[in-house]
């Protein structure tokens, strides 16, 4: 526009507030996200285990419904008893289901931005590299919070309100379980494929890595184990090392396959500072070619 016409208006519409402006990446990235209809099929495939899980508690209260399909409250107590263990191995299903979940979504977050050298763009706006990362980490974390503890936290009430008052005060360790183990898995995976996706310009590299390094070190770890017939070879296993981190939650037994838990805390911790390291490596306004 020539500066002699003086035409030119500033935007007099409503501005977007600071703190919610990374929330403009995840808005854009569902529309892409959900036009595949695997994903979504997938997604509602996420929901089949916590419905299973609604049904046996609504079956623990139904005599009615119990004598229909011929059971009794007590054999129905022995298959599938409402205790920490019922719980935990319903954050275990949904646990795996995630990890597919950040499968096929986490690598295309990324590596579309560098390949198309897009995050000059991003950057050149009031957009500042931490807003960028936590708009696409907020894609994962919502999908991820919708199959973990959204819905664990409902069973956990419905299992409240009918078992009637003082029970979620009786097994406070289970909702504690539930929160804190499913978002401490939530933001290492998240970080996780965010890391595997800036290193990873293509797509499909991106994917097959994330698979590789998850299913490699779960390997690696176990080789280790085995050949020095110790457990420490395992924290190098994110799916050993949240597991163990979950029992401990829980309260439950750790048995002899898991690393101490405390090993695990620490493992944990420290993968998610070298994905922040590798993510600041790579997200920035410029890229110096040598």
């Amino acid at each position: 526009m020539a500066v002699y016409e003086r035409s030119y208006g500033r935007y007099t519409g409503p501005a977007t507030s600071e703190w919610s402006r990374f929330l403009v990446l995840p808005r854009y990235a569902y529309e892409v996200v959900f036009k595949s209809k695997l994903f979504v099929g997938f997604l509602a495939l996420c929901f089949a285990p916590p419905f299973f899980a609604l049904l046996v508690i609504y079956l623990y209260h139904n005599v009615s419904a119990l004598q229909l399909i011929g059971l009794t409250p007590q054999k129905l107590a022995e298959i599938f008893p409402i205790s920490n263990s019922f719980f935990f191995y319903g954050m275990w299903i949904q646990g795996a289901l995630s990890f597919l979940l950040v499968f096929f979504v986490g690598p295309a977050l990324v590596s579309p931005d560098l390949r198309n050298n897009g995050l000059p763009l991003y950057l050149s706006r009031p957009f500042t590299r931490t807003e960028y990362v936590l708009g696409k980490m907020s894609v994962l974390v919502i999908l991820l919070s919708a199959i973990t503890w959204v819905p664990g936290m409902l069973l956990l009430l419905l299992q409240g309100y009918l078992e009637g008052a003082g029970w979620l005060a009786r097994n406070w360790r289970i909702s504690f379980g539930v929160l804190v183990g499913s978002w401490v898995w939530i933001v290492y995976l998240s970080l996780f494929a965010l890391a595997v996706s800036a290193w990873m310009k293509w797509k499909p590299v991106a994917r097959l890595s994330l698979a590789l390094l998850f299913f490699v070190l779960m390997g690696f770890g176990g080789a280790i184990s085995g050949i020095l017939n110790t457990r420490w070879g395992l924290t190098l296993s994110p799916w050993h090392v949240i597991g163990a981190v979950w029992v401990s939650l829980f309260g439950l037994e750790p048995g002899e396959l898991l690393p101490p838990a405390g090993a695990c805390w620490v493992a944990l911790a420290g993968g998610c500072l070298i994905f922040l390291w590798l993510l600041s490596r790579r997200i920035r306004a410029y890229e110096v070619v040598r």
